[in-house]
């Protein structure tokens, strides 16, 4: 049990381990020390991964892409996200910082390359985060609709400030505490996919818990069908391994952080695989196809026999979104903490606040830069789900850009540990293969019009990063220097057992 003792400014963690306040203070940043449970820590990932969004959101538009077999690009997504949970943990198991993959990179391949994929993270953290800002409005607009009757749902200066109360509520949270933040995620998340296991499970008893055996006909599948619908599958795994920037927060990090990564991707995969079978299953012989659908869970609702719940669902989907948001800005904050911390961007954003021990200012930033894109697209009077596509391909990008170098820095950590094996390489090697094949299909056939943007403002924003970090390499020697020595304190931290 924990037993602070203010006289002589320490905390005695057990019998035998005694941490100075000042130290314990310093190895966490000023971020709070060791305070999340695991539960805490894995609501974190499964709120970023946002579970309701993909059934309500996602799975229509890998439907338009892999059409029965959707379930089958899923399952196919879930293997690759596992695959790159296994070389992200063979750091998560030895070290941990709120930098996560960030920190991750640099420590396997060196500050240089570590300061292209916190960039490239950052881009898909507050990408993210905006893309499911829309998701949130275009909710509160089905709810609304639903509640009132409305006709043309809510015009667009009302979905904008849709938009800024998914990202002022989320700012206030994260602002004030970390374990206020996981806790809030986890519970909405677990009652939003309470109601998605019903429509699942009232769709399937409504369809005799019969063998849809269309959707098992391979011979339908062809890989440029399956390399388009895995690039908006594996998006419904992104931000799977954000639990690792509680790296400081989390109690028994070390364990914590690789159990919560595995298990989100996992349970959450397993869901989105029975949800996908039920909507193509609940839409067969509908007027309107699963693919051009705005509230497909609704439509199995009324279908199943309980319309009723569709007024649920928007709730359950409101809350999911909500969640997702927060814990963006949670990880994309954290991020951008550490990077501040290092002398990347300026000292402000590596501040913590005194109290709350949060990085307050990097927290305000992140949820600034989310709210503009969205709400400037939505006042445009641009469609919430044509939105959510383009800064959702952004976001998408950059997850599998950084997910592809994690799994190259992978071996070469392990090699330099002297602990690398032949399972290593070839996980790191599926791994990449799985994201390549993601990467290519988001980007070849080149989409026409507003997608095809999308795909240009990452390559301008990475090419930014990129330019950046060469500045900061020939002028400012300082940042690496910074970065090696938190690097070599995390190695100790962790190596000598305080840290575990």
């Amino acid at each position: 049990m924990e037993n602070f003792n203010i006289m002589s400014k320490s905390i005695t963690l057990n019998p035998t381990i005694v941490i100075p306040a000042e130290k314990s203070k310093a190895e966490s940043y000023g971020l709070k020390n060791q305070v999340l449970s695991h539960f805490e820590v894995l609501g974190q990932s499964i709120a970023n991964i946002a579970p309701t969004g993909t059934p309500t959101v996602v799975i229509p538009l890998v439907f338009a892409a892999a059409g029965a077999l959707t379930w089958f690009a899923y399952a196919f997504a879930l293997v690759g996200i596992v695959l790159i949970a296994s070389s992200i943990n063979q750091f998560a198991k030895r070290s941990a910082s709120p930098g996560s993959i960030y920190t991750y990179i640099a420590t396997g391949l060196g500050p240089a390359w570590g300061i292209a994929a916190g960039w490239t993270l950052l881009i898909a953290y507050i990408g993210c985060a905006a893309s499911v800002t829309t998701g949130f409005a275009n909710y509160v607009n089905v709810f609304l609709k639903d509640i009132f009757n409305l006709t043309n749902g809510l015009p667009p200066i009302l979905l904008v400030v849709a938009i800024l109360a998914s990202v002022a509520g989320s700012w206030y949270i994260a602002y004030r505490d970390i374990k206020l933040s996981t806790r809030v995620m986890l519970g909405l998340e677990l009652v939003s996919v309470a109601f998605i296991l019903i429509v699942v499970i009232a769709t399937l008893f409504h369809q005799g818990f019969s063998i849809d055996l269309s959707q098992f006909a391979f011979k339908d599948l062809t890989l440029t069908n399956l390399r388009l619908g895995l690039v908006m599958a594996i998006f419904s795994f992104t931000g799977f391994e954000s639990a690792a920037t509680l790296g400081s927060e989390a109690k028994s990090p070390l364990k914590s952080i690789p159990r919560a990564l595995l298990q989100s991707a996992i349970l959450v995969g397993l869901l989105f695989v029975v949800a996908s079978y039920a909507q193509v299953v609940g839409f067969k012989g509908n007027e309107i196809t699963l693919d051009k659908s705005d509230a497909p869970l609704q439509v199995l609702a009324s279908k199943a026999g309980i319309g009723f719940f569709g007024i649920l669902i928007s709730v359950g989907a409101i809350f999911s979104f909500f969640a997702c948001v927060l814990a963006c800005i949670n990880a994309g904050a954290r991020v951008l903490f550490l990077m501040g911390r290092h002398g990347i961007f300026h000292s402000f954003v590596g501040g913590a606040h005194e109290s709350n021990e949060t990085p307050h200012n990097a927290v305000s930033l992140v949820s600034v830069i989310a709210f503009i894109p969205a709400a400037f697209l939505a006042w445009k009077g641009n469609g919430m789900f044509d939105i959510y596509g383009w800064l959702g391909t952004i976001a998408t990008l950059g997850f599998i850009l950084t997910y592809i170098v994690v799994s190259v820095a992978a071996p070469v950590y392990l090699y330099r540990r002297n602990e690398l094996k032949t399972r290593h390489i070839l996980v790191s090697l599926a791994g990449i293969t799985f994201m390549v094949v993601a990467l290519i299909g988001a980007v070849y056939p080149w989409p026409g019009g507003p997608a095809g943007f999308s795909i240009i403002a990452f390559g301008v924003l990475l090419l930014l990063g990129i330019i950046w970090g060469v500045v900061l390499y020939f002028a400012l020697p300082k940042v690496h220097s910074a970065i090696n020595k938190d690097m070599d304190e995390i190695k100790t931290r962790y190596e000598d057992g305080a840290g575990i």
